[in-house]
This record gives structure tokens, C-alpha cells and sequence, in this order.
């Protein structure tokens, strides 16, 4: 039914009769159903209407510089791709070394897209509520270790001094080992990505009762007090407060939480402000 034969036979009126909230002579009741200007009612809904424009505005945005960085991403990539592949079939006379090094780079440059495509499939089965683990007995200084040996050129290439505190003895979880290796590639990933070359890192476990406490710390640009409660929101990326390599896509936060929380587990942010660096501490529950 159309919305105007609706409201006119919402209180069981026919469509000739007077119309809700007007007296005899047709003037305004104050008995009416519609609130009157300016009253508490009418104030209420406008707050609430200014503010579900915001919140649609806002997300409106993200999504639109979301997809801008999408975009930007995979030019990159794609751009240096093409651009190997015409080097290979203009000359027939290269070197070993030459070819050797357009293939090197079209793999290195593939790889990159395939993951960023793994992190956009990830976000939609989280949205979907679809997102698999494969459970399995797991020792988490294990999965650290792979964490920092999967980062290890990067760390190198940026200079970074890395601090590893690991107990001596084994921290066993039931969890997705796969999945919780991407969680710390991430954080710590993060970490070198915001942190000028040169600088510390920090990752170290310890048990505390029935918890493993990990955690990632950096001496970088650190978060603002604005940015901080919204950090792990999808899409969102805090201003940079100095030069890094790489934007990202605003969605490797939000799927290290998911993927905790998933767990049983949960992921906190500090920082002191920008500049001063920030810390990650992650909490899963022991094997039972």
C-alpha cells in the first residue's frame, strides 16, 4: 500500500474524513498527532536524523577513500607487471640475469595482489559470518617464530632492531596456527610500517593464570587519543604523522580482531599520542 493511503487509514478513517490533530474548523489541535514545533519530540528527531546522517556520511566517506586505495593498491603491482612482461618480449637477446629478474619481480609483484585480494575474501567472510578455523593443538612460540621469520627482510630492510621475550618453555593453544600467524605478521607488520627506519620493535609472550599475553610494541608515529577508540573499526586508518611506505587498505586491524575474538580471545591499542610509539596487547586463552 502506498505510504499516503497508509497514514490515511492508519487509525481507521475514511480518506474524506478530517485529517488526525485538526479541530472542527480545520485549525491545528494541540491534541494532533504530529508534535508541535519546537517541542521535546520534534528536537529529538531532529538530533536523531542530524545524527544518522553523520554516522551514513561517515561510512559513505570510508568507503569511497576505500576504494580509492583499493585502486591505488593494485595499480602499483599491476603497473610493474605489464611493464616486465613488455620488457620480456621486446628483446630476444637477455641474459639469464635479466630474465631471472623480470620473473623474480612479476612473482614478487603477483604475490602482493594475491594479498590484498586474501584480505578483502577475509573481510567479507567475517561480514558473512563465515570465517573457518581449523582448530588444531598449536604451540604459540611457534607461531611467533614464524610470525618474525615471515617479516625478516622487511625488519632488515628498515633497519629495525627487534626485542624477542619468549619463555623457555612451550605455550600450547587449541586454535588455527594459520590464522594466528597472520594476526602477529600483521601487528608486527604494522609495527615496521609506522616505525621510522631505524627504530625498536618488541615482541614478547608470557603466561598470566589461564592467558598467553602477547605483545607487540614500536617506538613510532603512535596513535592519536582521537584515532585510538576507533583503530580495529574496518577501513579505518589513522593519519600518518610522518612519511611510511605503503597505505594499506584500512582492513588488517579489523580482521586481526575478528580473528581473535573468533578465538575466544581479544586485542587491546595504547599509545601515549603521536609520536610516542603505540603497543598492541593480545589475550588467548590457554589450551583447557
Amino acid at each position: 500500500m502506498p505510504p499516503d493511503c497508509e497514514t490515511s487509514y492508519r487509525s481507521g478513517q475514511s480518506p474524506a474524513a478530517p485529517a488526525a490533530g485538526n479541530g472542527l474548523d480545520g485549525q491545528p489541535s494541540i491534541h494532533g498527532d504530529e508534535p508541535l514545533e519546537g517541542s521535546a519530540t520534534s528536537q529529538f528527531d531532529r538530533r536523531l536524523h542530524n545524527a544518522r546522517t553523520e554516522v551514513l556520511g561517515g561510512a559513505d566517506r570510508r568507503k569511497d577513500e576505500f576504494l580509492a586505495t583499493v585502486c591505488h593498491e593494485l595499480r602499483g603491482p599491476i603497473g610493474a607487471i605489464r611493464n616486465a612482461v613488455k620488457v620480456l618480449r621486446c628483446q630476444n637477446d637477455f641474459k639469464v640475469a635479466v630474465q631471472h629478474h623480470m620473473h623474480e619481480l612479476i612473482e614478487r609483484q603477483a604475490q602482493q595482489m594475491a594479498f590484498l585480494v586474501s584480505g578483502l575474501l577475509d573481510i567479507t567472510r567475517i561480514v558473512r559470518g563465515q570465517l573457518a578455523l581449523q582448530r588444531e593443538r598449536v604451540d604459540l612460540r611457534a607461531v611467533l617464530g614464524n610470525a618474525v621469520e615471515t617479516l625478516e627482510w622487511d625488519l632488515k630492510g628498515r633497519s629495525h632492531q627487534l626485542s624477542l621475550t619468549l619463555p623457555e618453555s612451550s605455550v600450547w593453544l587449541v586454535a588455527d596456527g594459520a590464522r594466528l600467524e597472520q594476526v602477529f605478521v600483521n601487528l608486527l607488520g604494522n609495527a615496521s610500517k609506522y616505525t621510522q627506519i631505524g627504530g625498536e620493535l618488541a615482541l614478547s609472550l608470557h603466561v598470566s593464570g589461564g592467558s598467553a599475553i602477547v605483545r607487540v610494541r614500536d617506538s613510532g608515529i603512535g596513535i592519536s587519543p582521537d584515532a585510538l577508540p576507533h583503530i580495529f573499526d574496518l577501513f579505518m586508518q589513522a593519519e600518518a604523522a610522518v612519511p611510511r611506505s605503503g597505505s594499506g587498505l584500512g582492513i588488517g586491524l579489523a580482521l586481526v580482531r575478528a580473528i581473535l575474538e573468533s578465538h575466544g580471545g581479544n586485542v587491546t591499542a595504547l599509545s601515549a599520542g603521536l609520536g610516542q610509539g603505540s603497543e598492541f596487547i593480545v589475550c588467548l586463552p590457554l589450551e583447557p
